[in-house]
């Protein structure tokens, strides 16, 4: 299973959008300012939410792997997937 790197970089932009929200900015010699990406990380000692995110996803895959064998997730997961692809056409 391949994952967007794009969505891993989409979902950093929002989470230093939703940090620059909650902090404001700063007030330099009269005037204000934006806070740098360094200093939205300081406070939350580097926390990251796509980090997070990987973390979560490898701890529900190894549930996951130790499911009992009737579970639905479990046979889902298991299935190999038949017949041609559904959805919207990609675009060539």
């Amino acid at each position: 299973m391949g994952y967007d790197r794009d969505g891993y970089e989409k979902a950093g932009c929002w989470n230093r959008k939703v940090l620059r929200c909650i902090n404001g900015t700063v007030a330099e010699q009269g005037m204000r300012r934006i806070r740098t990406n360094q200093e939205l990380r300081e406070p939350y000692n580097d926390l990251d939410i796509v980090v997070d995110i990987k973390q979560k996803r490898l701890g529900w895959f190894g549930h996951i792997v130790t499911m009992d064998q009737g579970r639905t997730v479990k046979k889902i997961f298991e299935s190999k997937p038949e017949g041609s692809r559904r959805g919207r056409p990609r675009f060539r």
